[in-house]
């Protein structure tokens, strides 16, 4: 029989999913109801807002008994879910519903079960002295590029916390994940000259332009494909690149003024996204000469919307060996979808990806999570507060 999770867990993730924490929404509700939490138990919180101030980061250390909160580990957690814009749920999204031993709603994987397991044992972090610190790290807008834990990872620093490890709760069926890709996103923007299609030498083709573009990104696509390089560790053991979202054009009689591709590239920790991000802006600054030899109105404006690195850790590294230790499932493989792992990497935390939920039910129409893993996820923290605690 599966294992069911405590009331409280269950109840803290019903709780979470009600608040629509839609990216295009505010996050603030979900953060004052974690402050609040904190404060019940002693804990004061540190905001890092955007800035407009709509949405905010919060970071909380729950000291070691000699009051240090230098070193331990960070626990975390991105607060924001995807759109169910356009989605055939089978019941409320943002209402959760447990059917057949699973429990429905947006971000019941990705991934407000994990952060609804700590808040829901934030009494049990101070129930006894800690003999390191355990640091709570909450961020915005990861499902739009990781855009909110950049400055939640620079005030970690700026702090000189200089944690000992980092677990990201992002949904791997409590698997111990070490390595991901870099994940970034680009639009380049074809700005034609308007003329009646009949008279075509009067117009400059955005859409056209915008075409040699979409071609250039295949062209790199295949070579990253034939030449690599490689990680085996990857089920796509190459970087990938596509064009995902074109628009331009207003009429069928009308040459086009306007075109916009969005494309992505998910690289390798071997790949540097800058130079890659560098070719592609060359790129788009050729076709801008070709466009403005047609005519001077007409050009390209090239854009970086989201750069979040990749992560590349050790597999005898001390944080996967602690990872197992607290109940984490080992596992040699790495994955291609991205998380705000790679920006703790970078500033040089030990980090892993390991969390409750399957990674294949994120962003779904009627998204779920296993309630056993949910269970699960309980004594990880459980063994992540023993070990705090010495």
């Amino acid at each position: 029989m599966s294992r069911l999770p405590t009331d409280a867990a269950l109840n803290e993730v019903v709780r979470l999913i009600s608040m629509d924490t839609t990216s295009r929404n505010s996050n603030l509700p979900l953060i004052d109801h974690v402050v609040a939490l904190l404060k019940g138990v002693g804990i004061e919180s540190a905001l890092v807002p955007n800035a407009d101030g709509t949405k905010t980061n919060l970071l909380a250390s729950f000291p070691a008994a000699d009051g240090s909160v230098t070193g331990g580990i960070v626990l975390s957690a991105h607060t924001d879910v995807v759109p169910v814009d356009g989605q055939p749920w089978s019941s409320d999204p943002f209402t959760a519903e447990v059917r057949d031993q699973r429990l429905y709603g947006r971000g019941s994987t990705d991934m407000k079960s994990f952060l609804a397991v700590i808040l829901s044992k934030l009494s049990d972090f101070v129930a006894q002295p800690l003999a390191e610190p355990i640091h709570l790290a909450l961020s915005y807008d990861e499902e739009v590029g990781c855009v909110g834990a950049v400055s939640l990872v620079d005030r970690i620093i700026e702090l000189g916390l200089k944690p000992r490890g980092c677990i990201v709760g992002e949904p791997t069926s409590m698997q111990i994940i070490r390595g991901h890709k870099s994940m970034n996103t680009m639009s380049a923007h074809f700005r034609g000259v308007a003329a009646h299609s009949s008279l075509t030498p009067q117009g400059v083709n955005a859409i056209a332009y915008a075409a040699r573009f979409v071609d250039f990104v295949e062209e790199v696509a295949a070579d990253f494909r034939t030449n690599g390089p490689f990680d085996d560790a990857f089920p796509v053991p190459f970087t990938t690149t596509t064009a995902n979202m074109i628009s331009g054009g207003i009429a069928i009689n009308t040459i086009p003024a306007d075109c916009t591709v969005d494309f992505e590239f998910r690289g390798l920790v071997a790949v540097d996204p800058d130079e890659l991000i560098a070719r592609y802006r060359a790129e788009a600054d050729r076709l801008d000469g070709l466009m403005k030899q047609a005519n001077p109105a007409a050009g390209v404006d090239f854009q970086v919307n989201s750069s979040s690195p990749g992560l590349d850790g050790e597999l005898d590294s001390e944080i996967v060996r602690l990872a197992t230790a607290w109940g984490g499932e080992p596992s040699e493989g790495k994955v291609t979808y991205g998380t705000e792992a790679g920006l703790f990497f970078r500033a040089g935390i030990p980090t892993v990806v390991c969390g409750p939920g399957d990674i294949a039910q994120a962003h779904t129409p009627d998204e779920f999570i296993d309630l056993e893993q949910i269970a699960r996820c309980e004594d990880f923290i459980d063994q992540v507060i023993a070990h705090a605690r010495g």
